[in-house]
């Protein structure tokens, strides 16, 4: 008799072999551990703490993507710690060499007013190709981010930013009450907000209604320039060969901030005058968490103190907590707010070796994961608007951040006047003894403007004719070589 069980057994073994091949055919093969690869990171910045950056920037992304290894590759010329003399490279030329050498990094972070030159010399990959094949989700970027981000790029997105800096205004809402004086307002002009100073300012200097700044800072001048600086006046041209202070807004500049401080609506103090304060409360050096301030510009970055200050107030001996809230800055009358920057711009470079692995990287940073666990640590706004109130956990007005138009000038032609002429900064300054004296009721206001003009035009043309060796009278010292800031780019 013939056994069918010996026919059937090899029948289901093939059908059980077949099974496991059928179902990898229907439902798709595990999927392969990715290549291990390196992913280069290069920056403008030579000063950087590579701790502070794996801790800030990469380490969340690497342990998600474990097969990838971040190298920083920051560029190197600056000595920023030098007391010698040198000459002086400029980061974003730097930088171009690097994206351009035999081994780019694949990813570039750098600042917005280094942004323009990177864009113009087509040395950045656009990013709109990967957002839409990622269905990346640029609708949850505060928009005063992604638009600043286009108008640099022709309307096409050529970096990224998770973070972003913005400046308020806060007020003290009791100073107020106290005085019977309504709440400041989003959208309001300077002159408002200086007649709302007067309103609530005692008139004694006991305590001001206004400053460009919560702490202590001395000198007038240095008020003065805050103001110029959010109305962009420029000290120089844009050829950086003639000055432009001789003029009627630059006039009524200096005697809206003299008349102010004569009032005493804003602080008119010395170093001297600050050497001699008594002691005033655990904040003497702030003025608004001492209680003295009506109202000031804030950055984000000075909520935290502010929130926590209010909420150890038991802690503090003489601290009385502060009832207060936000509105917008006002804005320049052409321009916006220069008060606004996007400080580590992502990018892929265009020589990128991995760009694809560039982009996880971009995509992540910007994305709603990163956002969700930063938002409550970071000392910067989050760009992800999903995200931006939780950045501090209080209530208030946190669109007074975002809620602006930002101020982009084209920074590329400042950029060069300062890369030629590195002292060409101490220009400003000449203006001081001028000010001054003008203060001090000495000279008319528009008096001192033309001393300021003539004297600086004679400092740029000895600029010129010798840039490595000039020193503007009364300075003093030898070359001091200084990269050029935001701040003073915008004037």
């Amino acid at each position: 008799m013939v056994n069918k069980n010996r026919k059937i057994w090899p029948a289901a073994l093939s059908l059980s072999l077949l099974v496991p091949a059928l179902s990898a055919c229907s439902f798709g093969a595990a999927p392969s551990e990715p290549e291990p690869t390196t992913l280069r990171i290069g920056m403008t910045n030579s000063w950087y703490d590579e701790n502070y950056f794996r801790q800030e920037y990469t380490e969340l992304f690497e342990l998600q993507n474990k097969h990838v290894t971040i190298e920083f590759v920051p560029v190197e010329g600056n000595n920023y710690y030098s007391d010698e003399p040198q000459e002086y490279k400029d980061p974003v030329d730097l930088m171009k060499e690097m994206m351009q050498g035999p081994n780019p990094p694949d990813v570039v972070m750098f600042t917005h007013d280094q942004f323009p030159m990177l864009v113009e010399e087509n040395l950045l990959s656009p990013l709109d190709p990967f957002i839409s094949r990622d269905n990346f989700k640029v609708d949850d970027i505060v928009p005063a981010v992604i638009d600043s981000i286009k108008s640099v790029g022709n309307n096409q997105i050529y970096a990224l930013s998770p973070t972003f800096y913005s400046s308020a205004l806060i007020y003290n809402k009791g100073m107020f009450d106290d005085r019977g004086v309504s709440y400041p307002e989003d959208n309001m002009t300077w002159n408002e907000v200086f007649d709302l100073a007067r309103r609530v300012s005692p008139g004694d200097g006991s305590k001001f209604g206004f400053n460009f700044s919560s702490y202590n800072h001395g000198e007038l001048y240095y008020t003065m320039q805050n103001y110029s600086s959010m109305l962009r006046l420029r000290t120089f041209s844009e050829d950086g060969e003639q000055m432009t202070v001789n003029t009627d807004k630059w006039e009524e500049v200096w005697s809206t901030v003299i008349n102010l401080a004569n009032e005493k609506v804003i602080p008119n103090m010395t170093w001297e005058d600050m050497e001699k304060m008594e002691y005033r409360g655990p904040f003497s050096y702030n003025d608004f968490l001492s209680n003295r301030l009506a109202m000031s510009i804030i950055s984000f970055s000075e909520i935290r103190e502010i929130t926590n200050a209010n909420k150890n107030a038991e802690q503090y001996p003489d601290y009385t907590p502060i009832d207060w809230d936000l509105v917008t800055l006002p804005e320049s009358d052409t321009s916006g707010t220069n008060q606004f920057g996007l400080q580590m711009l992502m990018a892929v470079n265009a020589n990128a070796a991995n760009p694809e692995v560039a982009w996880d990287y971009i995509s992540f940073m910007n994305g709603e994961d990163w956002a969700r666990l930063k938002s409550r640590s970071s000392y910067n706004l989050i760009s992800n608007k999903n995200y931006t109130a939780s950045s501090v956990g209080d209530e208030y007005n946190i669109g007074a951040f975002y809620n602006i138009t930002p101020s982009f000038a084209d920074y590329t032609e400042d950029y060069s006047i300062y890369e030629k002429y590195p002292n060409i900064y101490e220009v400003m300054y000449m203006g001081q003894e001028h000010f001054n004296n003008a203060k001090d009721g000495n000279i008319g206001v528009r008096e001192a403007l033309q001393k300021w003009e003539q004297e600086g035009n004679e400092a740029l043309l000895r600029m010129r004719e010798n840039p490595e060796e000039f020193v503007p009278p009364g300075m003093g010292g030898g070359v001091e070589v200084i990269e050029s800031t935001d701040a003073a780019v915008s004037n």
